[in-house]
């Protein structure tokens, strides 16, 4: 049993930090490359659409990182990358849209719903409450005299 759950502990942490980055795609300078990584996490893989280029296996995730690393060694900021990398492929292929005119939608569409709705049922249940607490009328002589015969088996004869 406890070799089970050492086994198991130790393909959880494998599993962890399981990375698709390949040895030969690595840069020299540890400082390049934790920028490399970084950005990354940050980049969508085209293929698998929800990984990143860190962790997927395909090979455009693949030559995504080597141009990653490409604009690194030739001295781009990590904007600059990023820059570079929408302006070939798209906002699509940033993992976290940026916020700008094309994207607003997306980023307010979601909290403007939830709102929406929360308001909805806080006045519905204000209706709800209001019609719970509110007295039914009583009955007038006449409606009381035609339940009772109801209740009797009589019929009353109608007036009219």
């Amino acid at each position: 049993m406890k070799r089970a759950l050492l086994a198991l502990a130790m393909v959880v942490m494998a599993a962890a930090t399981a990375h698709a980055v390949l040895p030969d795609e690595m840069m020299r300078d540890p400082a390049k490359e934790a920028r490399a990584r970084n950005l990354s996490r940050e980049l969508r893989c085209m293929v698998c659409q929800n990984q990143s280029i860190d962790d997927s296996e395909a090979p455009l995730a693949r030559d995504l990182r080597l141009l990653v690393r490409e604009r690194i060694a030739a001295g781009d900021s990590d904007a600059q990358v990023l820059d570079f990398l929408v302006a070939r492929y798209g906002e699509f292929v940033l993992l976290k849209p940026r916020l700008n005119s094309h994207t607003w939608l997306l980023w307010f569409l979601t909290p403007l719903a939830l709102s929406a709705g929360g308001i909805a049922l806080w006045i519905q249940g204000r209706q709800r409450a209001e019609g719970a607490s509110k007295l039914p009328t009583p009955l007038s002589a006449e409606e009381e005299a035609k339940v009772a015969a109801l209740m009797s088996g009589d019929t009353p004869a109608d007036k009219s």
